[in-house]
């Protein structure tokens, strides 16, 4: 076994010798030939680690700080089609319902799924098709909804207004989950993957953040004082500061109280950034330096605009299944939904490989990305049964906070899984957290999108950029994936075909530029004439056969609990598509849980968990 060596007798952010450890002896080990990770000699914990229970809860934190602004988005982009922009207490539920189901996703995506340090929330690839259903003459709100004068939440005709709007999203994700389960769990996406190499996977990772500029730019607008100063702090302690040892007072046994260094900026950018921000928001609200007029410029940079949320939200919540009622199914939803599926798988595969990247590990094998997928659609089926009124999928925003943290734990996204239920749980720190300004929240999205970009590039490293044939497919589907989307968004009266169903299916996947630059890129590569070193297949190839068959790898990613070792050991179950292949079968699996490790003393040289 590939063991894991520390020079303590268990793991502790902080070596013997009173230094945080970085543990480059581990990450750095790869096999002969193997191409080495930029990321895997400089990883805090690399993602077989658990840092200290108070680390994980901290980082798990700074990972639901940084999913945050996309989990309320899509509850507050769906209000106004739900008819709901006049109910801030049902826009909190939904809120707290995201949480609670993106928690459950992520524990299940750690635990059974690809098994990467990745966080699962909501997808605005669902976003397109939901708007677009509700935009139907059946669906569209009554002009007595838009008045607020005229409603009265309280009521049961203004409740079945919108539940029946939610309950028809919920048939469609229920029903579109399944074929993405079908997906993941049947081996296409696996029997795909030898057909996807660097130059499908980095204009796909590139383009997740890449049209996101202008969001995120309207964001920060909102304000750019505050939002340069979230940028500056970010980058000021995850890229001057990182070096910087903060003393520490701690108590141990042996030496009783006493200080050591700990790497603080390093390990906390963002959360660091995020709170000073918000804390100059709030001194800036309570000595009237922002404007309290809606529409004067930097009025959203308070910290009192979404106070009705927080004095509405009940304390204690618990979302359950079924809550809005029975889900209904209509044809157009379905096919709809199917759309941001594709369009939410391709983004899922990329984030994979970026994650792995940066946390210095092979990147997946096809078992691995076959499972990952296919919990993501029963995570989108819990979704739909719980009634988020949207799907789940890999955050890409979580993947470039591991790069500025460069914490890769698994442990640490087991922590955030559970502030997300408890977030779920107790509605009123929920809405709190929802109160954090927009451009605050701005100014932190610009950072990870650029993280992200890079990450996508940096795939290139494989193939010949000195081929005129390899820059083509990548600049065109580069320019292509921001184009088209453009177009389309501005032009939606040109797609008619006279089928609305085939439309709106239309209509979301050109306006998914990680769809449209993805697939030109698969297609361009797999048919214009190119040797497969030249295509950087051999060294993509090399990486996926190695991440099959060394130790590290089935560490990573092969079942918990002894699953395949010492249960459900039939060798009927070797065949099955997301199971690890016969020859993992046997290696010891380094698992979350210290019950699943073998009986009897461990020494220091084979324990780091």
């Amino acid at each position: 076994m590939n063991s894991a060596i520390t020079s303590c007798e268990h793991p502790n952010p902080l070596r013997c010798d009173g230094v945080i450890s970085s543990h480059e002896g581990d990450q750095g080990s790869k096999k002969d030939g193997q191409l080495k990770s930029p990321s895997s000699s400089h990883m805090a914990y690399g993602i077989l680690d658990i840092p200290p229970w108070y680390l994980c809860i901290f980082l798990g934190i700074q990972h639901f700080l940084t999913a945050l602004g996309g989990l309320v988005a899509i509850p507050l982009i769906l209000a106004k089609d739900l008819c709901l922009q006049h109910d801030p207490l049902t826009q909190s539920y939904l809120i707290s319902t995201i949480f609670f189901v993106s928690g459950i996703c992520t524990l299940l995506q750690v635990f059974l799924g690809i098994r990467l340090p990745i966080l699962q929330g909501g997808t605005f690839a669902f976003l397109g098709p939901s708007l677009a259903m509700l935009s139907l003459p059946t669906w569209k709100c009554p002009a007595w909804t838009l008045n607020a004068s005229q409603v009265n939440t309280s009521s049961p005709e203004f409740t079945e207004e919108w539940q029946k709007r939610i309950r028809e999203l919920q048939g469609a994700v229920l029903v579109a989950s399944c074929v993405q389960m079908l997906v993941g769990f049947s081996g296409l996406i696996g029997f795909l993957m030898r057909f996807i190499g660097p130059l499908t996977i980095a204009p796909t990772i590139s383009l997740m953040a890449l049209p996101l500029f202008d969001s995120a730019g309207d964001d920060a607008g909102i304000h750019w004082g505050i939002a340069a100063t979230t940028i500056f702090l970010i980058v000021l302690f995850s890229q001057y500061l990182k070096n910087i040892a903060v003393p520490v007072p701690i108590y141990g046994r042996e030496k009783k109280s006493h200080t050591s260094k700990f790497y603080l900026f390093q390990i906390f950018p963002v959360l660091l950034g995020l709170c000073i921000s918000w804390l100059l928001c709030f001194v800036l609200t309570v000595t009237d330096a922002l404007p309290s007029a809606p529409t004067a410029y930097g009025y959203l940079a308070r910290t009192d605009t979404k106070g009705s949320v927080l004095s509405q939200a009940p304390w204690f919540r618990f979302p359950y299944p079924g809550q809005w009622g029975f889900p209904t199914v209509s044809l157009a939803g379905v096919f709809g939904i199917i759309a941001g599926v594709i369009s939410s798988v391709v983004e899922s595969i990329g984030d994979y490989h970026a994650c792995a990247r940066l946390v210095g590990v092979p990147p997946p094998p096809k078992h691995a990305i076959n499972r990952g997928i296919g919990i993501e659609g029963l995570g989108c089926l819990l979704a739909g049964a719980w009634g988020t009124g949207n799907g789940t999928t890999s955050y890409s925003q979580n993947v470039g906070a591991l790069g500025i943290t460069r914490v890769g734990s698994r442990m640490v996204i087991v922590a955030a899984g559970c502030v997300l239920l408890l977030m779920g749980v107790f509605g009123k720190i929920g809405a709190a957290f929802a109160t954090i300004p927009t451009p605050v929240i701005g100014g932190m999205f610009l950072v990870m999108f650029g993280v992200i970009t890079a990450v996508g590039i940096s795939n290139l490293q494989y193939v010949d950029l000195n081929s005129s044939r390899n820059l083509f497919i990548f600049g065109f589907s580069i320019f292509c994936g921001l184009a088209i989307p453009n177009w389309v968004n501005k032009n939606p009266e040109r797609l008619h075909t006279g089928i609305l169903q085939l439309d709106q299916v239309i209509q979301v996947l050109l306006t998914t530029g990680m769809f449209v630059g993805g697939f030109l890129g698969f297609l361009l590569d797999n048919t214009v004439p190119g040797s497969l070193e030249e295509r950087g297949l051999l060294a993509w190839n090399q990486i996926q056969e190695e991440s099959e068959e060394t130790t590290k790898a089935l560490e990573v990613y092969g079942l918990p609990w002894g699953i395949g070792t010492r249960f459900c050991t039939s060798s009927c179950a070797q065949y099955l598509p997301f199971w690890p292949r016969e020859g993992e079968v046997g290696v010891r699996q380094l698992s979350l849980c210290p019950g699943d490790s073998e009986e009897g003393p461990r020494s220091a040289t084979d324990t780091r968990m």
